[in-house]
């Protein structure tokens, strides 16, 4: 059964950083792309940042590029988001979620697992 656990949520005020982890299991994780995506009330689901399954390719949004990285550990079956610099517009629910193939993926449909969510809430 594959399980995917986001950890590292919390309530922060603005210009302060977290640490997102997700640790999957269930499945051969270096065979697989991750992804960290958030959803704030009344907004679609959208991809915070997407990282291949060797971790060599990456994408991250424009919205928080320079303050958010996406990284991961293949030893560890896990993957990280370090956002720095956090603002009250990124206050949301996180969501990891897994993909098979080579390539991150942008959309939400690609990926076939998730995670049940770690909320963010950046303080003004």
């Amino acid at each position: 059964q594959v399980q995917l656990a986001e950890s590292g949520g919390g309530l922060v005020q603005a210009g302060g950083s977290l640490r997102l982890s997700c640790a999957a299991s269930g499945l051969r994780f270096s065979s697989i792309s991750m992804g960290w995506f958030r959803q704030a009330p009344g907004l679609e689901r959208e991809c915070v940042a997407a990282i291949s399954r060797s971790g060599d390719s990456t994408y991250h949004a424009d919205s928080v590029t320079g303050r958010f990285t996406i990284s991961r550990d293949n030893d560890k079956n896990t993957v990280y988001l370090e956002m720095n610099n956090l603002k009250p517009e990124d206050t949301a629910v996180y969501y990891c979620a897994a993909k098979s193939g080579t390539s991150w993926s942008r959309r939400t449909y690609e990926y076939n697992y998730w995670g049940q969510g770690t909320q963010v809430t950046v303080s003004s």
